[in-house]
């Protein structure tokens, strides 16, 4: 096991305009345009991170035309994301 590589994976979820960018895809694929219109940011600070999630195969790509859609890499992402949440949740009724 690769502690750097675990401890750097992790830090991705660390950001919340990062976090959701990843909220946003867990309801289905999306484009840099509509990341940032429903996130109210700008499409190169949305692009940036992508370009991050891209890297570590966080997200992955589907191009039709000239438009790029992005959509979580696979269900451990929307694990880790949902697990994130459901503990919160129960810690904020505790």
């Amino acid at each position: 096991m690769n502690i750097e590589e675990v401890s750097e994976f992790f830090k991705l979820f660390s950001d919340r305009t990062r976090l959701e960018i990843l909220t946003l895809l867990l309801e289905g694929e999306k484009n840099v345009t509509e990341i940032a219109t429903s996130l109210n940011r700008s499409q190169s600070a949305i692009s940036h991170q992508l370009k991050l999630f891209r890297i570590s195969n966080i997200v992955r790509t589907k191009k039709i035309g000239k438009t790029v859609y992005y959509t979580l890499s696979d269900h451990h992402i929307k694990i880790i994301l949902e697990y994130g949440f459901e503990h919160i949740k129960e810690r904020n009724i505790l």
